[in-house]
């Protein structure tokens, strides 16, 4: 059995927790908060044993045997170093880091470690997209000629001017890291390495700490070319809408309802079709929740835990993290110098 810690009350105990308890093989014995007196009550409620308002506490307790960690970017570099130097593996959140060098210092105490050492890139999970994963995999609209993202919503956070980690680029956030985040690791596992990007970004008017909305020019290794435009300030916005338009054919997951994972409907239409028709997905895991994000992570704790016991190493881990990472800072950079940036595999950034 193994004895897992959660850091993090919110994200942490409404997605990480159901989702780890969902594996009998784990058990949830203790969860860490800032505020002591409310992670005693929520740990009480939740039926946890241990409950910590430092995540220090929580990652010195011997009875912690490995730690998932659903704090802000800017708090979670230094939580999963010490976690990683004291043997206990990690299940961190994206994106992994608020910078470069604390992702490099991540990636370096998990490879050093050899601990199984995970991100929670978890779109990839939901079933429509492991089906569409397995039918441009088939060449079943031939090969891939470009992509298109179009992912417009309105978040709480911006609908009542929250000021939440989410919002700020000082802590890591903005719609870079919150957002386009998914959409580098997405993207590059749909249809390979991204090569080149091309950048803008905007905020809200008299907000110049918020990041809301970018548009960009994706360039992937195999000469594809994609585009993006994503905003968290889209009042009734479309949804999430990905389009991939192939020599024989055309393919899309499109979620135009306000859960982030559930809702996505799989098109297809293939030549000469003069329509795209919906490809029904079932997913019995995912009925079994009322909140949408908890059966994709749940496939990605069970990988973990797989990886725990076996010693075998799985994905996406901290390098799939740290690769997301580059490209957050090459999008930076694109921005910054007004010019797309060429992005090597190893991460190098020219102009």
């Amino acid at each position: 059995m193994l004895r897992l810690g959660i850091v993090g009350c919110n994200f942490g105990l409404a997605v990480h927790m159901p989702a780890f308890r969902a594996d009998r093989r784990c058990e949830v014995v203790a969860l860490a908060g800032s505020n002591l007196p409310r992670a005693r009550e929520l740990a009480r409620a939740a039926n946890v044993p241990s409950a910590y308002g430092d995540w220090r506490a929580l990652v010195d307790d011997p009875a912690v045997q490995a730690v998932s960690i659903a704090v802000p970017p800017s708090l979670q570099s230094q939580i999963a170093t010490d976690a990683l130097a004291l043997g206990k593996p990690v299940f961190a959140e994206k994106p992994m880091a608020s910078t470069i060098e604390e992702a490099s210092a991540m990636l370096h105490k998990a490879q050093v470690s050899a601990l199984p050492a995970m991100i929670d890139f978890n779109f990839h999970q939901v079933a429509s997209w492991q089906r569409a994963k397995t039918m441009l995999d088939e060449k079943m609209i031939g090969a891939v000629r470009h992509v298109v993202v179009n992912w417009h919503v309105e978040t709480a956070a911006i609908q009542k001017r929250i000021s939440t980690w989410k919002t700020s680029k000082a802590d890591g956030g903005g719609v870079l890291a919150n957002f386009v985040s998914h959409c580098f690791h997405y993207l590059e596992w749909f249809c390979g390495p991204i090569a080149r990007l091309d950048v803008r970004f905007a905020g809200l008017p008299g907000h110049d700490e918020l990041q809301t909305t970018t548009a960009m020019i994706v360039e992937f290794a195999g000469g594809q070319l994609g585009s993006l435009s994503v905003s968290c300030a889209s009042y009734l916005g479309s949804g999430h809408r990905i389009e991939f338009y192939g020599e024989d054919g055309a393919l899309a997951l499109y979620n135009p309802g306000p859960d982030y994972m559930r809702g996505f409907n799989l098109l297809h239409a293939k030549r000469p079709a003069a329509a795209m028709a919906r490809v029904d997905v079932e997913d019995k895991l995912d009925a079994q929740y009322l909140d949408g994000r908890i059966a994709p992570v749940s496939r990605l704790a069970k990988r973990f835990i797989d990886a725990i016991e076996s010693g075998i190493p799985t994905r996406p881990n901290f390098l799939d993290g740290y690769r997301v990472q580059q490209l957050i800072a090459a999008a930076e950079c694109s921005h910054r110098h007004g010019a797309a940036i060429d992005v090597s595999i190893d991460g190098e950034m020219h102009a």
